[in-house]
């Protein structure tokens, strides 16, 4: 008992986990308020923290739980037409992606999600959308590159998102096919880490003190979506992109 207080201390007393906590608050009232914002907050942050081959398994299996938590609800509501064909090529090209957590160098990639993050939170910001038609081969083309960066980095939302959004429908609409399609490929994306052997003592210690952080603050965020106008949300939250991808692409 002692020795695992003793290797427990050095994670628990670290002021990263301070850091990460604050993130990770912010990150799940995104998740509950518009049904994405853990892995594109998460990821970047995480990574910058300690490191993308540690900080990415606590992201996906936090992500895996948020997703069970919220799927329910979003059932009901998500276009499963088009979120199958989505997650189903996601699910396939996720161990793909995996590879290259386990052999690009850290730095490297940790500089690409920041990148990525960055990019992808201008493009939201610029209002720009894909605004053509939605057939089975570009959703399944689309679900495949999502997969590629689900695996690599932990964030598959970006193009899936930017896709998704173009739409006429409502945003509870919008909100529900994003949360099912996270959901369908959580378990596939922590597989992989897993079995790799990325998943150890401490990812499970920084999971255990993050976890609750996101279960409290995901039902806020779900409780903001009814009563906060997307007018209001939205700078804030593009504000928080920007500012997690500059820090993981430059710090």
């Amino acid at each position: 008992m002692s020795s695992l207080a003793e290797s427990a201390w050095p994670v628990l007393a670290d002021w990263r986990l301070l850091a990460a906590i604050v993130a990770t608050a912010v990150a799940g009232v995104m998740r509950g308020y518009s049904g994405f914002g853990t892995a594109v907050i998460l990821a970047p942050v995480y990574s910058l923290l300690w490191g993308p081959r540690a900080g990415v398994p606590v992201m996906l299996l936090m992500e895996l739980v948020v997703s069970v938590q919220l799927l329910p609800s979003a059932m009901k509501e998500a276009d499963r037409r088009v979120v199958l064909p989505l997650g189903g090529a996601a699910a396939l090209g996720t161990p793909l992606g995996a590879w290259f957590l386990f052999t690009v160098d850290g730095e490297v990639l940790r500089r690409f999600i920041g990148g990525f993050v960055l990019v992808f939170g201008l493009l939201l910001m610029s209002g720009w959308r894909y605004h053509g038609t939605r057939p089975l081969s570009l959703n399944i083309a689309i679900g495949a590159v999502a997969g590629l960066l689900k695996g690599s980095t932990g964030m598959s939302g970006p193009p899936v998102i930017l896709y998704l959004l173009a739409g006429l429908e409502e945003a509870k609409r919008h909100r529900a096919n994003l949360i099912m399609f996270f959901a369908s490929i959580a378990i596939v994306s922590v597989i992989v880490p897993l079995l790799g052997g990325l998943v150890g003592v401490t990812t499970l210690l920084r999971l255990a003190v993050l976890l609750p952080v996101m279960a409290l603050t995901v039902p806020v965020g779900t409780r903001l979506f009814h009563v906060v106008p997307v007018r209001l949300y939205r700078p804030f939250a593009m504000g928080v992109l920007l500012a997690a991808g500059g820090l993981a692409l430059f710090g």
